[in-house]
């Protein structure tokens, strides 16, 4: 179970990473929004309740189960792409509609990630976000 968590966490850092860009202390949005990892690690000091706790696991297992599906089918759809590339003659009307597909998969996947972002956010109240912000400044996690 720790694992699944473990792996849950790691799959959501690197969501929120792919959302946050490589400079999140220049990112307006990744500012103000919480990693569910950060949350979780620091629960008792942000005062974070049962009914929080239980939220935050429900929409990250959510969360896991269409990563992982989404995870697979853009493997799929970039291994396709690959191959289109790889030929000597490409049929750029091919190599388009493929690369739809892969900015789909991507599309939603950003979008998911925020929903999860937002609805985290809209769960914790203002005083524990404020707790957040202090932690993440004093530590330099995200």
């Amino acid at each position: 179970m720790k694992a699944k968590f473990l792996l849950a966490c790691a799959v959501m850092m690197l969501a929120v990473g792919m959302i946050r860009g490589q400079q999140p202390e220049q990112d307006p949005i990744g500012q103000n929004l919480f990693a569910p990892d950060v949350v979780m690690q620091h629960q008792e000091a942000i005062g974070l309740n049962d009914e929080q706790k239980n939220y935050l696991k429900t929409e990250i297992r959510q969360a896991q189960v269409k990563f992982t599906e989404w995870q697979w089918k853009l493997q799929d759809e970039m291994e396709k792409m690959a191959a289109l590339v790889k030929q000597p003659r490409i049929d750029e009307q091919e190599v388009l509609g493929q690369l739809e597909k892969v900015l789909a998969i991507e599309h939603e996947i950003k979008k998911a990630q925020v929903t999860m972002l937002v609805r985290i956010k809209n769960k914790l109240t203002v005083e524990q976000q404020a707790k957040l912000v202090e932690i993440r400044s004093r530590t330099g996690n995200k």
